[in-house]
């Protein structure tokens, strides 16, 4: 499988302001574009109104006065000011930048700085070389979606501007020219794409099979037929059809003419082009461009290319403004807020908001950004708290570790399902842990880890989130249970992540003592992560409260682990240091070695002899009627069309009463079933909840080796009843123009999460819409894997991508406040993640998904599917009762 390199693979490692606000929801825009709702309410100054002026160059502005000298020489480098439109794909921008200009961009918010801001960083500090606008949901019409992008335009005309989608219809509108739906919505698709040849474009050929292909993330257009004089179009699709990912690699001969004049298209006098969509403008006087398209997807062709024709456009406009801006340019100034969080290293400032004072002795040439360090962490989640630079942290525990391996075990005892049963499988499995590889096929999982309520160090954590709304409030209240069963309830200010990311930086350990290891799991947390945690990475709230606790962890100390490839079982014991080792090895090395294959045939006929089907048992219950959900269905397309979401993850939950069920055998019928290789059972008696999840979806993970590694599922077809339908269905889900449209969405949407927390360069693609195949279904997967930075920490790097984009759409931050209007009820568990945080910051974490949650009584039942804008409602409906199909009947067999 060939490695897809995005045309965006560097991250850097310092981010500066990027506050993840929240807005109201309702929707947007003009007269072209017919005004639906009020626009979004954003928290934050800056915002700018629509009576902008629009008439002419303002050649006699105050801003262009400030650089008449001749410059000495080119630029060594570039500084960018890269604004973020609350968009989900605006680190693949900064990954490029990153590399290309030699140093990172600074990172803004739309709402973040005033106009007087603007003008001291860009004019009296000479902070900025260019500024690059994002992406993002929305409409530059509305002032809450653009925020001070427009004045930007408006008034900096003397600085290189390129606008990237949003940022580009923002180019177009502050001049006059109107926004409007586009001939049809275009998410996750490709058009091949002709332009003009002009200094944007440099190098890159252009027409119908030349090999210039780009992603296209749009449902607004600029309107071709009201461009202004001052707007120049400089690009179009080439053709009338988008195409899918697979259609563009039908084409084998890539032209490699950079100009081809035959391949032009005709313009109109008033320089509008015939059928095509506008895909690029630029203005007659001033260095701005937009590109409608999005050179940052890792399937847009030269899209590199691109940026670094921009930098070259910013070195020839400074050269050419006999300026003497190039050498007032304040390096150590710009350098301060490219790292305000330098200003917490330096200051010996952790995350629980201490005082500041002495950052003002280390950053005297930046005054500015202490302020802005202190404005952004006010916001209920920043990049600015979540990537730490810290201190070395004063250890709480010094832990040691002890194990044994016990060769070629495993079929010996009767296997994984065996070594639960005989050695945690009494008393209805009480407070077990099983992450369970019963899916091992093709080398997609290797290892199960399992056990009990253990030693001395085993510990419950139970967490809820507070009903408190407040946006810069996301607390709750979290219920520590110890080995020896005392309770002790405290509130947590800055939420779950905060206390787990303490808690595992307050370990000490010898790197030695798992060396020899072949897995990643040595003793730590081991739980569930709830939806409704995304209040603690960026939402302002959740309309919906959880009925289940919003996070559940054992911390296990004593644990048993299954090499599946090798046949191998392990046993692992933490203690603390000068505590005394107890006789749990000894203990379960005797139960093993003990063990008979008889055993299992035992379990299995007891499972077998529950599997029975009574036509008179009552179905599992949906929240939504087939009707309602076709409506959410529209609801959602009617979104997309107005350019509030490319993608939205609908669900529902279904349900059903199951008095006194057995569990465990369920979870047990349930794997044999559906067998997923990041299945996992989790039993927390006193909730009276049991997880029996049959997952084939992979969150995140992070191994020794400081790799991180997502594979998200977008595209799910059912498995044929013959060899020969399967192959056909699984050929129609791997052309499937809309499944390709899904996936690749969400594949940039993880770059761009794992590119906050990843080193430069680093974040690729190595697997792009493989087609993988389950007991009941085919599933589209990709892979994107990247270096993590040394600087954060493990649980920085969930929170950076947390929920799982494939669980919400794209732009993440409004898709998810969309979702949240539609949907009846919290997710609870589902669209969250199970799995281990192990105590030296390894983790592998699902996305809860083909799960049953057994609750007081009640199983429920999670399930949907991402709408696109090529999605059919009936059909949606059909794919998310495919999705709960083997985990219901499971139930429906078992009860």
């Amino acid at each position: 499988m060939a490695v897809y390199s995005s045309t965006t693979t560097c991250e850097v490692k310092y981010h500066c302001l990027d506050g993840l606000r929240g807005r109201d929801v309702s929707l947007v825009v003009p007269k072209s574009f017919l005004k639906v709702g009020d626009c979004y309410n954003k928290k934050g100054h800056g915002q700018v109104c629509c009576q902008l002026m629009r008439s002419g160059h303002l050649e006699g502005s105050f801003m262009g006065k400030k650089r008449l000298e001749e410059p000495n020489k080119k630029l060594e480098y570039v500084r960018t000011l890269l604004i973020d439109n609350y968009d989900s794909y605006t680190y693949n921008i900064y990954q490029e930048l990153s590399t290309i200009n030699g140093v990172p961009p600074v990172v803004v918010k739309n709402d973040e700085w005033t106009w007087e801001d603007v003008v001291h960083y860009l004019y009296k500090e000479k902070a900025f070389d260019n500024i690059v606008i994002s992406p993002g949901p929305g409409s530059p019409t509305c002032p809450a979606d653009i925020g001070i992008c427009l004045q930007l335009l408006l008034e900096c005309w003397d600085i290189p501007i390129l606008g990237v989608c949003l940022g580009h219809q923002a180019l177009g509108y502050v001049h006059g020219a109107e926004i409007v739906h586009a001939p049809e919505p275009v998410h996750g698709r490709l058009s091949e794409i002709e332009h003009t040849g002009c200094s944007l474009f440099h190098g890159i050929p252009s027409g119908k099979n030349s090999g210039f292909k780009v992603v296209r993330y749009h449902s607004l257009v600029i309107d071709a037929e009201s461009l202004p004089k001052e707007l120049i179009p400089i690009a179009w699709t080439s053709s009338t059809d988008a195409l899918s990912f697979r259609d563009t690699l039908k084409f084998d001969t890539i032209s490699t003419q950079s100009k081809n004049e035959s391949c032009l298209p005709s313009i109109h006098s008033n320089g509008s082009q015939s059928r095509k969509v506008l895909m690029g403008i630029m203005h007659s006087s001033r260095p701005h461009y937009g590109v409608q398209f999005h050179p940052e997807s890792v399937a847009t062709c030269h899209g590199s290319k691109i940026f670094r024709n921009f930098r070259e456009i910013t070195e020839d406009h400074w050269l050419r403004s006999r300026s003497s801006f190039v050498n007032e340019r304040n390096i150590h100034y710009t350098a301060c807020m490219q790292v305000p969080h330098g200003i917490q290293l330096f200051s010996e400032v952790s995350r629980s908001r201490r005082s500041m004072n002495n950052s003002n002795e280390l950053h005297r040439e930046a005054p500015g950004t202490i302020q802005l360090a202190r404005d952004a962490d006010k916001s209920s989640f920043r990049l600015f708290d979540m990537v730490n630079f810290r201190c070395p942290s004063t250890r709480v525990k010094f832990l040691k570790l002890k194990w044994r391996k016990f060769d070629h075990l495993a079929s010996q005892v009767g296997g994984a399902r065996n070594v639960f049963c005989e050695l945690f499988g009494d008393n209805k499995a009480e407070n077990t842990f099983w992450l369970d590889s019963s899916s091992i096929e093709k080398g997609r999982a290797r290892f199960s880890f399992m056990g009990g309520k253990g030693g001395s160090l085993w510990k419950q954590l139970t967490f809820r989130l507070s009903d408190q709304r407040d946006t810069d409030k996301f607390g709750g209240h979290l219920l520590i249970e110890d080995a020896r069963g005392s309770t002790k309830s405290s509130f947590l200010e800055e939420g779950f992540f905060d206390f787990l990311n303490k808690e595992l930086l307050s370990f000490g350990y010898d790197e030695k003592d798992y060396e020899g290891l072949p897995f990643d799991f040595y003793g730590g947390f081991i739980g569930y992560i709830g939806y409704n945690l995304k209040v603690e990475c960026g939402v302002p709230s959740n309309r919906h409260k959880s009925k289940t606790p919003d996070a559940c962890f054992f911390f296990a100390d004593n644990l048993v682990a299954i090499d599946h490839r090798n046949d191998d079982v392990y046993i692992l014991s933490v203690h603390e240091e000068n505590a005394p080792m107890t006789s749990w090895l000894d203990d379960t090395e005797q139960k093993l070695l003990c063990l008979r294959a008889s055993s299992t045939k035992k379990v299995e006929e007891q499972s077998l002899q529950a599997a029975t089907i009574s036509p008179c048992k009552p179905a599992f219950i949906s929240d939504k009627s087939r009707e309602d959900y076709v409506k959410d269905v529209q609801n959602c397309l009617k979104y997309i069309k107005d350019g509030e979401s490319y993608e939205l993850c609908l669900t529902t939950q279904l349900r059903k009463g199951v008095r006194e069920i057995d569990s465990l055998g369920l979870y047990l019928h349930l794997r044999k079933k559906n067998p997923a290789p990041y299945a996992a059972w989790l039993n927390f008696s006193k909730e009276e909840l049991s997880i029996c999840c049959s997952s084939p979806e992979r969150f995140l993970q992070l191994d020794k080796n400081d790799i991180l590694e997502a594979k998200p599922i977008k595209g799910t077809i059912a498995r044929g009843s013959t060899q020969e339908e399967d192959e056909q269905l699984k050929l129609r889900l791997q052309y499937s123009e809309k499944d390709q449209a899904e996936n690749l969405m969400i594949v940039d949407l993880l770059r761009n999460d794992l590119g906050r927390v990843c080193e430069p360069g680093s974040v690729h693609v190595p697997r792009l819409m493989d087609v993988e195949s389950y007991a009941t279904v085919h599933t589209m997967v990709s892979t994107i894997r990247g270096k993590k930075q040394a600087n954060v920490s493990a649980v920085d790097c969930v929170r950076a991508a947390f929920p799982g984009g494939s669980m919400t759409g794209a732009p993440k931050l409004r898709s998810m406040e969309l979702l949240d209007s539609i949907e009846s009820c919290s997710r609870g568990i589902y669209s969250g993640s199970i799995g281990f945080f192990s105590y030296n910051q390894t983790f592998d974490l699902n996305i809860v998904i083909r799960t049953v949650v057994i609750h007081e009584g009640e199983a429920s039942i999670g399930a949907g599917g991402a709408i696109v804008a090529l999605s059919n409602p009936e059909d949606e409906y059909e794919e998310m009762l495919l999705k709960t199909r083997a985990p219901a009947k499971a139930v429906m067999e078992f009860d």
